[in-house]
């Protein structure tokens, strides 16, 4: 448990006396996502950039075909931001540095070689129906993540979750509604990048039923 500097010693160990849980000061990550944020958001989430770095990096050392390729940035690299754009939106200049670099490994570059691209990342991150590849841009994905997100809290409320968000930020009205607040989490502020947008999906929903 974390508690505001605002509680008292007192309150802190009767309540760890009831709940038999470990009082902490500070926890920096939970579940692996980060639980503190500083002003740079991209200086938060590098560690996402890192492992797929990594990933990436040892696959350029071998000799995969273009299928190969594909069928790795789609499975694992692609496939890591996904647990923490579930709940954050990931800054910008993040997703275009990992999409920079699952091109440069599609086109072969590697750390001694550079290689030719001879398509522009835009038509690679077209669907397939548009001649693209159908790698997911990461924006755009994080964006359907968190609409996801605020889609189950509209329809479950019941979730421990949903009731935890209502009680703090929109006791009074419901999920698409929602305001701000005051001093909202990162979380929290994720996620009303997308109300509106989960807002014209429900409206869009409701007029195809009628």
């Amino acid at each position: 448990m974390v508690f505001s500097p605002n509680i008292s010693r007192d309150f802190k160990e009767e309540f760890q006396n009831h709940l038999l849980v470990k009082i902490s000061d500070c926890i920096h990550k939970y579940l692996g996502m980060p639980t503190h944020f500083g002003r740079s958001k991209e200086q938060e989430f590098h560690f996402i950039m890192e492992r797929i770095w990594k990933k990436l990096k040892g696959w350029k050392e071998k000799c995969l075909s273009f299928e190969g390729r594909g069928v790795l940035i789609k499975a694992v690299a692609q496939a890591i931001p996904t647990y923490y754009m579930s709940c954050f939106m990931l800054p910008k200049g993040l997703c275009t540095r990992i999409e920079k670099a699952i091109c440069s490994f599609w086109w072969g570059t590697t750390d001694t070689k550079k290689k030719m691209h001879w398509v522009s990342k835009e038509k690679l991150f077209r669907s397939k129906h548009s001649g693209g590849l159908g790698f997911k841009t990461l924006r755009d994905f994080n964006l359907a993540m968190l609409a996801k997100q605020v889609w189950r809290f509209h329809t479950n409320h019941n979730s421990l979750i949903a009731k935890c968000f209502k009680a703090k930020y929109f006791s009074h009205t419901d999920i698409l509604r929602a305001k701000v607040g005051n001093n909202p989490n990162y979380a929290w502020r994720s996620i009303q990048n997308v109300i509106g947008l989960s807002l014209k999906v429900a409206v869009g929903g409701l007029v195809m039923e009628v």
